[in-house]
């Protein structure tokens, strides 16, 4: 059978509509139709996602809730739960993969498809983008935008032109036509530094940016920020769909609403975070090799410290070891009993990931930790997170045994 040529706009970028805020009114169907925001409620609250309902007051992502809520009084906040959103993540993406195997996941809520050998059984790619939403909002409930196009980046392009609940498709005989027009600060990598440079030089739109020589653009821009931005004034992007690629870290980080002072708080929390990131690594199937401390300080100074292990684990008891350790050496943990030694936030992390059944049998600890561990995975998977914990994140007048 004679293959079929490669259609000018095989790619295809499909973008959940608000998807954190759209699965919590699916779980409580009261919340239809109202402000909501996803995040933390509190003094240092963050909105990681806004309903549509929400938006139309100003509401944004990464929006402080403080401000989300002078925006909008009626604004209802809700904790993320982010169990159900990769639940959903993961039905999404076997609609997906039901269309073609080149599915590249950028998050929860978002993927490229690469389709060019899908439309013998599909049809063209504008009408699998089509079948695409039509067979999201029948298996999940959800809507999704989609942009169809001749590569990755005008295919985001597009999908974010058309939420919500859109369809665009850039030809590739009018890659100009859809990009000349558009300010320039929605092309990649031009933030608001680059944005006040630009427009310096008198460039306002993505057509003046086409315009500029590209070794005036080198002199305030440097080369290689200049030819990337050259090359997107253009819409040329060469970069192919990647179906899989391996996580490279896994993290959990937590904002307080007060800071953090007494060293029996800390270790609480950096127990309480080792315990999540390890889960997610048994739940993945990896091992770490480096473990990570984010600490980030009243002052808004973040300082960031890591360890890397002979062996790589999967235990939350390894990580919090570590992570305790890099903490206690932190400069001016020890001024703590001053008062002058804050933490605004805490991140643990493990990177160097290798899969699981990588580590040889006689390396894997035979101790009870690992099996103390599992068990409580066990439990939470049948009752749900928070039905067994260490006995030190049970009762805050029990904190953990001091590293020091």
């Amino acid at each position: 059978m004679t293959a079929l040529p490669r259609p000018p706009e095989p790619i295809l970028h499909v973008d959940m509509d608000a998807f954190y805020a759209s699965v919590e009114e699916l779980k409580d169907p009261t919340l239809a139709g109202r402000p909501v925001a996803v995040g933390g409620s509190g003094t240092r609250g963050v909105v990681m996602s806004a309903s549509y309902a929400a938006r139309k007051y100003g509401v944004r992502s990464a929006m402080p809730a403080a401000r989300a809520r002078r925006l909008c009084q009626e604004l209802v906040f809700v904790r993320p739960d982010f169990a159900a959103y990769r639940a959903y993540a993961t039905r999404l993406r076997e609609v997906l993969l039901s269309f073609t195997p080149l599915v590249e996941p950028l998050s929860l809520d978002e993927a490229f498809l690469d389709v060019s050998g899908a439309t013998r059984l599909f049809g063209e790619p504008a009408l699998i983008a089509r079948r695409v939403r039509a067979k999201v909002t029948e298996e999940l409930s959800l809507t999704c935008s989609v942009g169809v196009a001749p590569n990755k980046f005008l295919a985001k392009m597009a999908s974010t032109r058309s939420k919500p609940d859109g369809l665009l498709v850039v030809p590739a005989t009018g890659v100009t036509a859809f990009l000349h027009p558009l300010p320039v600060d929605a092309l990649w990598g031009v933030g608001e530094r680059t944005h006040e440079t630009l427009a310096r030089l008198g460039i306002r739109t993505v057509a003046d940016l086409a315009a500029s020589s590209e070794r005036v653009l080198a002199r305030v821009l440097g080369e290689q920020n200049a030819r990337h931005l050259c090359e997107l004034a253009a819409g040329r992007d060469d970069r192919s769909v990647v179906p899989y690629e391996a996580p490279k870290s896994v993290s959990h980080e937590e904002t307080f609403e007060h800071d953090l002072v007494a060293e029996e708080d800390v270790l609480r929390e950096l127990l309480r975070l080792s315990h999540r990131v390890a889960a997610r690594l048994r739940k993945d199937g990896y091992r770490a090799r480096t473990v990570v401390l984010k600490a980030r300080l009243a002052s808004f100074t973040t300082l960031t410290r890591s360890r890397t292990l002979r062996d790589p684990t999967d235990l939350a008891s390894d990580l919090y070891r570590i992570v305790g350790e890099l903490a206690r050496s932190l400069p001016g943990a020890r001024a703590e009993r001053s008062g002058s030694f804050r933490i605004r936030l805490l991140g643990v992390g493990a990177s160097g990931l290798v899969p699981a059944g990588a580590e040889q049998l006689a390396l894997v600890r035979a101790g009870r930790w690992e099996d103390a561990e599992r068990a409580l995975d066990r439990i939470e998977a049948r009752f749900g997170r928070g039905a067994a914990l260490p006995a030190a994140l049970l009762d805050p007048g029990d904190p953990p045994t001091a590293l020091s």
